[in-house]
């Protein structure tokens, strides 16, 4: 058997009932022209999004192309650097090799020149320098003079001969009797008399 509610219950049900008003009074209520207006809004910060996003990648498709342009650049001027140093290598091969050829020469005159210096001593070696003739008294024919004017000088036989292989006066005649004459150089012949002479000539001295 239903009947009223008593007091109290009519008093909560009540109070239920006033709650669920007021939370639809305070809850949003939206109309579809103000859903829309929401709509485009966003639609609005998204196409400015990707507007943003579309020059940012704009610009960094301008700054790739400028680094792509600068990099070959870069090879390029690497490729000559290259292709110098390779110039260089070359040119550092060739003077290598003249260096070399240098070395080599100068190792070469070196021997030449220890070579000449010992042909010269050997052909110094039967020289002799005689300082006790007056100029123009040998004549025209030094070395029949130093054959026969020695021998006497010295007081000795030389067995053979002295034979000369050539024999002059050292600089330029003299024309006046009063200068010192210059000396005769005689390169004789055998070596072992060069020995001969030179010892008897130190026995003569001041001859």
């Amino acid at each position: 058997m239903t009947g009223k509610p008593s007091g109290k219950r009519a008093q909560q049900l009540l109070f239920s009932e006033a709650l669920q008003l007021n939370k639809l009074a305070s809850s949003p209520v939206q109309s579809p022209v103000m859903a829309g207006t929401e709509h485009v809004t966003t639609m609005d910060l998204i196409l400015q999004e990707i507007s943003m996003v579309s020059r940012r990648l704009e610009g960094m498709d301008t700054a790739i192309t400028s680094l792509m342009t600068e990099t070959k650049s870069m090879h390029l001027e690497i490729a000559e650097f290259q292709s110098h140093v390779t110039g260089l290598e070359h040119q550092m091969t060739t003077i290598e090799d003249h260096v070399n050829t240098v070395l080599d020469k100068d190792q070469e005159f070196l021997f030449l020149h220890s070579k000449l210096i010992d042909l010269e001593d050997r052909s110094q070696r039967d020289n002799i320098h005689l300082f006790v003739f007056l100029e123009h008294a040998e004549g025209t024919d030094i070395p029949s003079f130093l054959r026969s004017v020695l021998p006497k000088l010295t007081d000795a036989a030389f067995k053979p001969p002295l034979e000369f292989q050539r024999a002059h006066r050292l600089g330029p005649k003299r024309t006046d009797g009063t200068s010192k004459p210059h000396p005769i150089i005689a390169c004789l012949l055998r070596n072992e008399q060069v020995h001969q002479f030179l010892t008897v000539a130190r026995a003569h001295r001041p001859f």
